[in-house]
């Protein structure tokens, strides 16, 4: 019944701080404090860095939570480093939250943060440089996103005033194209760049995404709050077989209606929580098949 439904009672349980705000609340609080520590009151900007920022010495050294913490810092000249980061983060992990829930992206993010690393250290192990910024954590949740939906257009101001509609998938190859150019540029033939840049943790950061939507995301979580696997798009799938569309009919047969009635009291909740526009494709259909069985009693 509507009514057993928590979202009809008035002890509904309030909705938690999501991880995606944790995350970005983080990332402005750790840009605050670099204010703070790099002004001339305070000049702790060698030890800040020194504990955070990623650099292959510090690695060498055993300071091997740096993979995990580089991504805090930013450049405090350069307002649009953190304002990307920000901006993607927060664009990115709300379109891909829907699908595979608050923690997967999460785990996503760090996983790009941590491959991205990797990578770079094993690149720049000879130059010992420095790499700090959340950059190679966007591009995960970017290719992930591609692979999800590839072909959803969406708008975005090119140089903040120029509209321009993209598919996601154009987008993640064209950046993927432009930071492969970049890694061999810079980084193999060490060539100077004008400014700080790291293609090879950005190309990590890709990697990580792309491992996750190929491997990862049909696994279960085993946490609570999991949200429904992803099926691969079409573009990236191969021509099904024969005997595998024989196997679904043999599987498929009479829905138990106490399952029928879990599945679409999870379906609706999610619409309670999320939106109508949260929904997947096979929900939806879940949803028809359900209205069209009832119809039939």
């Amino acid at each position: 019944m509507l009514s057993e439904r928590p979202y009809t009672r008035d002890d509904y349980p309030k909705e938690k701080t999501s991880p995606l705000t944790w995350l970005l609340a983080a990332l402005i609080g750790a840009f605050v404090l670099e204010f703070v520590l790099f002004s001339r009151w305070f000049d702790s900007s060698g030890q800040l860095v020194s504990g955070l920022a990623l650099t292959t010495s510090g690695l060498s050294e055993g300071r091997v939570w740096t993979l995990a913490t580089y991504w805090l810092l930013h450049s405090t000249s350069n307002l649009l480093h953190i304002a990307i980061v920000l901006g993607g983060l927060f664009a990115l992990g709300r379109a891909c939250e829907p699908h595979i829930g608050a923690i997967r992206v999460t785990a996503v993010f760090f996983g790009a943060v941590v491959l991205g690393g990797l990578f770079w250290a094993a690149v720049n192990w000879k130059t010992d440089g420095l790499l700090m910024g959340g950059v190679a954590g966007v591009y995960g949740l970017l290719a992930l996103y591609a692979a999800m939906q590839p072909n959803r257009e969406f708008s975005v101001l090119l140089f903040f005033f120029f509209p321009v509609t993209l598919k996601p998938k154009n987008l993640a190859l064209s950046l993927g194209a432009f930071e492969l150019l970049a890694f061999v540029y810079f980084e193999i033939f060490r060539n100077s760049s004008p400014f700080h840049y790291a293609p090879s943790a950005h190309l990590g950061g890709m990697m990580a995404g792309w491992i996750f939507f190929r491997y990862v995301n049909r696994q279960p979580l085993g946490l609570a709050g999991a949200k429904p696997q992803l099926d691969r798009p079409a573009w990236m799938e191969g021509t099904p077989s024969a005997s595998s569309h024989s196997s679904m009919h043999a599987q498929s047969g009479p829905p138990d209606r106490a399952q029928l009635r879990a599945d679409v009291d999870r379906i609706l909740d999610k619409i309670n929580s999320h939106g109508l526009a949260a929904l997947s494709a096979a929900e939806k259909r879940q949803l028809d098949e359900a209205r069209d069985l009832l119809r039939r009693k």
